[in-house]
């Protein structure tokens, strides 16, 4: 079965960081480039992240770049976002999202595979 599997969200303060990891089982995320993206009650899904399937290619929304960093280990099938300096708007879901040669990096129809998602709540 083919799935991807997010772990790592959690209730942080604000100023402080979390760790998501998207483990891929049943094929390898080698070939796949991977976004993140987020969700927050009443407001439209929002793309995040994304790193190419070479790793050499990374880009970030604009209300996280300078926070976030993506990261990919293909060794251990997962692909790591990084999060500093959270504020209470990047409270949502976060999904990862698998799609092959992916010409719009925030746009959810390039992708193929998707995680359930994980719950990040930033708040005192």
């Amino acid at each position: 079965q083919l799935q991807l599997v997010e772990s790592g969200g959690g209730l942080v303060q604000p100023g402080g960081s979390l760790r998501l990891s998207c483990t891929a089982t049943g094929f390898t995320l080698d070939y796949y480039d991977i976004a993140w993206f987020r969700q927050a009650p009443g407001k439209e899904r929002e793309g995040v992240s994304c790193i190419k399937s070479s790793g050499g290619s990374t880009n970030y929304a604009a209300s996280v770049k300078g926070r976030f960093t993506i990261s990919r280990d293909n060794a251990k099938n997962t692909v790591y976002l990084q999060m500093n300096s959270l504020r209470p708007e990047d409270t949502a879901v976060y999904s990862c999202a698998a799609g092959l040669t992916v010409g719009a990096p925030g746009n959810p129809n390039e992708y193929a595979y998707w995680g359930q998602g994980t719950q990040v709540t930033v708040s005192a």
